[in-house]
């Protein structure tokens, strides 16, 4: 197998309105291919759909889309919060930028990132008759791990997810648990050509065609083969919330039932 990924030249900055297929067609100047896979920071997307607040005060927008705090905690340089936001992304600062955006204001992540990515699909095939799959990538961080890396937060035209269970490896034993996170495989790729700073916001990934679907429409096709399939269910996270969180839970029932247990209500 070969892959290649290159990052689209010349795209200009992008301004709320902005068809983002034709910028993208402009910049690709005739070179994509069937099976091509897109990455296209979210950024960008978010600033075509005037996803702009007017943000005095950051935290307050940070607020503003947490659905759920998982964990807090006070650093030199003010309180970092990790949290889930209404798209159901853990991260830090709920998504919300405030980077390269016009003072005062904050740059919030798309309203629906799998539908952005469906008309983006859409778009590019029926202009061009090219079938390209369309990944719309944000930077998070990682438990575990020191760094930030791109990872899908919206897909379309193409799978998210391999499901490798029931296959047998090259050795015969079959695998049980193995699901590889081929979108955000394919971001954290991508990002090694676009960089965070250089204004190249779009790149091509080329050689997985298998992954590309053959459906006409992305936006019919949208649902469940969404970035919504790279979310773990909270009922199989098990880390569910941050460390600190889970001690003052846990110390909150605790207290609770040693109450009860001497016949007082809490």
């Amino acid at each position: 197998m070969t892959l290649q990924i290159f990052a689209l030249d010349g795209i200009r900055e992008v301004v709320p309105g902005d068809d983002l297929a034709a910028l993208i067609l402009e910049a690709a100047d005739g070179s994509l291919r069937d099976g091509d896979i897109l990455a296209v920071t979210s950024k960008i997307v978010s600033k075509a759909e005037d996803r702009f607040v007017r943000a005095d005060d950051r935290e307050q927008a940070i607020t503003d889309e947490t659905v759920r705090v998982v964990a807090s905690r006070e650093t030199p340089g003010g309180t970092v919060r990790i949290v889930e936001n209404r798209l159901g992304i853990i991260a830090a600062a709920a998504g919300v930028d405030s980077s390269s955006v016009p003072v005062g204001t904050v740059l919030l992540l798309p309203e629906d990132p799998d539908l952005s990515a469906a008309r983006i699909v859409d778009a590019i095939r029926e202009r061009v008759g090219v079938r390209v799959g369309v990944l719309v990538t944000d930077t998070l961080g990682r438990a575990w791990r020191i760094g930030q890396t791109d990872a899908a937060i919206g897909v379309a035209g193409m799978d998210a997810v391999r499901d490798l269970r029931g296959t047998v490896d090259e050795h015969g034993q079959e695998m049980s648990v193995t699901i590889a996170a081929v979108a955000d495989e394919i971001a954290g790729a991508a990002d090694l050509v676009k960089g965070k700073a250089q204004g190249l916001p779009v790149a091509v990934v080329r050689g997985l065609s298998d992954l590309v679907h053959t459906d006409d429409r992305a936006v019919a096709a949208t649902g469940a083969r969404g970035a919504a399939a790279l979310l773990r269910p909270q009922a199989e996270d098990m880390f569910h919330t941050g460390a600190a969180e889970s001690r003052a839970e846990g110390f909150a029932q605790g207290y609770a039932a040693a109450l009860r247990d001497h016949g007082i209500t809490p």
